[in-house]
């Protein structure tokens, strides 16, 4: 069988010792995140991306060992299994390719060919085959079938027995696994995809005309088309062929099959071989390829998929401020949640900002109230129906007050879904499903990471064909790209939900539940080895989980960092031998960089946890996320309506795919810029260019309002000035405008 450590060597160019080390780390128990973060001089510093790919490899021969040795005690069984048969199963590397091999010793429904064999012959088969050898003596087939009649086993003529021999041999033929390889190969590498609108749809009548006299080659297709072209197919709009030249392909079959001089045995072959490749060839292999090219395009687009998610999850948090969260609408009101600077819940109010001035008037007084009451510094309002006319209304309402909260629309996918989801109702059981859907908008803008690890990522709007893809591996991709975030930003101990700390390495929901019912039954966490306190948190747990979880004003400052708890020792003695103090962490960041750490390597720790430890103690407790930046949107445009053609307007990418990157600037309706339009330069791929949450400037080009479609462009020459403030700007700043000169304008 295959040593599966030496292909993963010579497959990544990895050393030996590093896989070896790696693979022993998981099956000890070890989580992606907190192999790549804290055993790397076990790995050689491998990351998360080389890991998972090895792990993934890994899986992949892992499966395939164990099919083979399935295959293999089948065909023993059979009493077929030949060394040289024996040989390449045991060194196949592909599953399709593997899947070949077994193929004529499948166990199989009655073919043609079992049939034949049931009425005795394959012995004729075996003249047959003998025949088409280049040394065989001219053979009369016809006299040879004769001795194959027989009425009891219902074989009427020679010609019905040749016909049935044929059967057997043209089985055999499409079943060998060389001629598979190489007509799926032909197929892939010169087949053409053929598409066509069906006939009875009339030209502009389906959202798919751009496929209407269709083609493109199989290795050229790109994986949002082919996801496209078979969507369509699925929804009856859309004709898919493979097309092929059939006659190249039987040329090869007969070049490797036909070895006879003889014409009748070459006229009897090539009928032969024109029937296994109709008839057992053509279809199951056209399928194999459309499948591949699914996979392909599977694979592709789950990987945009993937980069979004990261990047949305990754969005710069605005911090820990009181907010105000703004579900917007227009005849049952906007709904107002208050909550504080940990996300937690305090009061409720529906306003109306549309229809009479008392109304109206009322809203303000209640805006201006809460933000003096609260101390406000954030004030989230959702992009849905009437966003844009809720925020222009906050806007206009303070525009003339001093050190006012920041006003930002917040992309609110996935809320009304969270809201009426059983973790919200466990979360929120007296309240209404739109009081939560405002908690979710303001507790997004504080922390997106936070909030949005509570919703299926599929319902967060980003991606390409989320639904057609093979949905087992867009969950465990996603799962993983949660978890991949999770861990690099770090959690807080003491107020993150159930839900977040799931996703933290070495922690399940059962541990996640524990962890929170400590905390609440016993208060706050003061240091990390309280852990050990929790119901169900064992050694391993608090290993693979420690270093990922954060304690804010704790008993030991370092608990505030990314410093794993095995390793303070060692801090503790760079301190001592350097005249500092780990309780003085300010103290520590100063001087760090200055100390020579490789006096400090033990044969548990070597230089790269080192350089970690000192970029902790660089910046302690820093988040790893971006400075906070927000788009303003153009108070002019809140329709696709409001749109002119060379509009400059600034907006936000909510979504990147193969074709483009779609943005949203305000209008209800995000618009499109294509891959052609994003760069002065050719871009052959949108996340080298662009990424989800980054805010553009970008052109109208054209606008369909009919179908509801905006073209942007981002070509351009001049430096996009982005809106941005520090987290520290605004800390513990008091609403400065005086209410009441500001009441005054609307009477109480």
């Amino acid at each position: 069988m295959l040593n599966i450590k030496e292909i993963l060597v010579k497959e990544s160019g990895i050393e030996l010792w590093r896989i070896e080390n790696a693979l022993k780390l998981r099956e000890e128990g070890g989580t992606l995140p907190f192999i790549a973060r804290y055993r790397k001089e076990q790995t050689g510093t491998m990351d998360e991306n080389q890991l998972r790919d090895m792990f993934d490899r890994a899986d992949y021969l892992d499966e395939l060992e164990k099919r083979k040795e399935a295959i293999l005690k089948s065909i023993e069984e059979q009493g077929k299994l030949t060394e040289e048969l024996k040989f390449k199963i045991e060194n196949c590397l592909v599953k399709n390719e593997l899947e070949d091999l077994y193929l004529p010793y499948k166990p199989k429904r009655r073919t043609r060919a079992t049939i034949a064999k049931e009425k005795g012959l394959e012995p004729l088969a075996s003249i047959i085959k003998e025949a088409n050898s280049p040394e065989s003596p001219k053979i009369d087939l016809s006299l040879a079938a004769v001795d194959f009649i027989s009425t009891e086993k219902g074989v009427e003529t020679a010609e019905e027995a040749l016909a049935g021999a044929s059967d057997i041999i043209a089985e055999e033929i499409a079943e060998t696994a060389e001629l598979r390889a190489w007509v799926r190969n032909f197929f892939t590498e010169k087949g053409i995809y053929k598409a066509d609108i069906k006939k009875e749809f009339e030209l502009g009548s389906t959202k798919y005309e751009a496929y209407r006299n269709f083609s493109i080659p199989v290795r050229e297709i790109a994986p949002h088309v082919m996801l496209a072209l078979r969507r369509g197919e699925a929804e009856g709009f859309v004709n898919l062929d493979l097309d092929f030249e059939e006659e190249s392909a039987l040329t090869h079959i007969e070049g490797k099959t036909i070895e006879s001089r003889a014409l009748n045995i070459q006229t009897l072959y090539k009928n032969i071989i024109k029937d296994a490749f109709a008839r057992l060839m053509q279809n199951s292999l056209v399928g194999e390829v459309r499948l591949e090219s699914k996979k392909f395009s599977d694979e592709k687009s789950i990987d945009v998929f993937e980069s979004n998610m990261r990047n949305i999850l990754l969005s710069a948090p605005a911090g820990l401020k009181p907010t105000m969260g703004i579900d917007p609408g227009f005849r049952t009101g906007c709904k107002v949640a208050i909550i504080d600077e940990t996300g937690k819940y305090i009061t409720y109010k529906p306003i109306f900002l549309f229809g009479s001035d008392d109304k109206m008037n009322e809203a303000k007084l209640f805006i201006f109230d809460a933000i003096a009451k609260y101390k406000i510094e954030l004030i989230a309002i959702g992009n849905g129906t009437a966003g844009r006319e809720a925020e222009k209304f906050v806007r206009d309402l303070l525009k003339d007050a001093v050190n006012k909260p920041v006003i930002v629309t917040v992309n609110e996918s996935g809320a009304s879904i969270y809201s009426a989801s059983k973790l919200a109702g466990e979360e929120f059981p007296e309240l209404d499903l739109t009081v939560r859907g405002a908690i979710s908008i303001g507790r997004r803008l504080q922390d997106p990471l936070a909030e949005l690890v509570k919703i299926d990522p599929k319902s967060i709007g980003v991606g390409q064909y989320q639904h057609d893809v093979d949905q087992k591996l867009l969950q465990k991709k996603l799962t993983e790209t949660v978890e991949s975030c999770v861990n690099y930003v770090g959690v807080d101990l003491n107020t993150s939900s159930k839900e977040l700390l799931t996703y933290v390495s070495g922690i399940n929901s059962r541990l996640a539940e524990s962890i929170v019912k400590f905390r609440n039954e016993n208060g706050t966490y003061k240091n990390r080895r309280q852990l050990m306190k929790v119901s169900g948190f064992g050694d391993k747990a608090f290993q693979l989980s420690a270093g990922f979880l954060r304690i804010r004003n704790g008993e030991n400052q370092l608990d505030n960092t990314a410093v794993h708890p095995e390793s303070y020792h060692i801090v503790e003695k760079i301190a001592k031998d350097n005249g500092l103090s780990i309780d003085n962490i300010d103290q520590m960041r100063e001087k760090i960089s200055s100390i020579d750490i490789k006096k400090y390597v033990t044969e548990e720790i070597g230089e790269p946890t080192l350089r970690d430890i000192v970029k902790e103690l660089e910046k302690p407790g820093r988040d790893p996320r971006a400075e906070f930046k927000y788009a303003e949107f153009d108070d002019s445009v809140k329709e696709i309506k409001d749109l002119k053609v060379g509009m400059e307007l600034e907006g936000v990418i909510t979504n990147v795919t193969n074709f483009g990157a779609f943005v949203d600037i305000g209008v209800h309706q995000d618009g499109l810029v294509h891959k052609s339009q994003i760069a002065d330069r050719f871009v052959a791929d949108p996340t080298d260019f662009v990424k989800a949450g980054q805010i553009v400037k970008v052109r109208v080009l054209d606008i369909d309002e009919k179908l509801s479609r905006i073209q942007l462009t981002m070509k351009s020459d001049k430096p996009i000035e982005k809106k941005s403030f520090k987290n520290e700007r605004q800390a513990k700043q008091e609403p400065s405008f005086s209410l009441d000169d500001l009441k005054a304008k609307f009477g109480k």
